[in-house]
């Protein structure tokens, strides 16, 4: 299965740390953002890396070159950063079959490896991680409601009322409808081309979007506070691993 990669942010909110790299290439526990997430894929089996660049793309191209770990990688350029399901439509000429997609800017330690099995069932035309977050977090996110099968029925991208605290994480698997729905895709209210509207098309289409309850954790790394929480978080992991080998 092949992995398409998001990368392509400015990442304003990082600053300083983004003033003279992409936000992908901003540093957790050592190594870039965008290694861990090459990490995680690489152990899922992907195929192919396609990583969709913009912002200083140079610095993102010049280290990974065309392969990591011997996985080889295809990069697709966004001029412009409107949106997700903007990004997405760059790679459409790339993929011809299911694939994974990750946010260059998460860092996960939890379930991926589930999300990717029920995609391989071939009942779901989707799957996506998904997290319960407090309330009062949950406009910031894609919001969810499901179904008692697990099942997607409608999703609101940073609702000011929103009809749930299940919101959408970073990690998700696609058949190659959802090209057919970005380009359906209409700006929303901020003028970009959201995720969360393509994959509503998906659900008013009649296609099965499941949703993968999160475990483990997952930290969007939006904010200094937050690479400095994901850096904690993956020493503690560390630590523990020690602990456990020692044991």
């Amino acid at each position: 299965m092949n992995a398409v990669v998001l990368a392509a942010g400015e990442g304003t909110r990082l600053c300083p740390l983004t003033e003279d790299k992409p936000k992908g290439m901003v540093e957790v526990d050592g190594k870039p953002i965008l290694t861990h997430c090459f990490d995680n894929l690489v152990e899922l089996g992907a195929d192919e890396f396609v990583v969709v660049v913009g912002y200083l793309k140079e610095r993102i191209i010049d280290h990974y070159g065309d392969e990591y770990r011997g996985v080889p990688i295809t990069y697709a350029h966004q001029r412009e950063q409107k949106g997700l399901a903007h990004a997405l439509l760059t790679v459409e000429e790339h993929v011809d079959d299911d694939f994974m997609l990750i946010l260059g800017d998460n860092i996960f330690d939890a379930n991926l490896e589930a999300v990717v099995r029920r995609q391989q069932e071939e009942r779901a035309d989707a799957a996506f991680l998904v997290e319960e977050v407090p309330w009062e977090e949950a406009s910031r996110y894609g919001v969810c409601d499901t179904n008692k099968y697990g099942e997607i029925t409608d999703v609101v991208e940073k609702p000011d009322d929103p009809p749930s605290n299940l919101v959408m994480t970073g990690f998700y698997t696609f058949t190659p409808a959802i090209f057919h729905a970005c380009h359906l895709v209409q700006p929303s209210n901020r003028g970009e081309y959201e995720i969360s509207e393509a994959i509503d098309l998906l659900i008013q289409s009649g296609r099965t979007i499941d949703a993968i309850g999160l475990k483990g954790w997952r930290i969007d790394v939006g904010y200094p506070e937050d690479r400095d929480e994901a850096e904690e978080r993956l020493q503690a992991d560390d630590e523990a691993a020690v602990s456990t080998t020692s044991d």
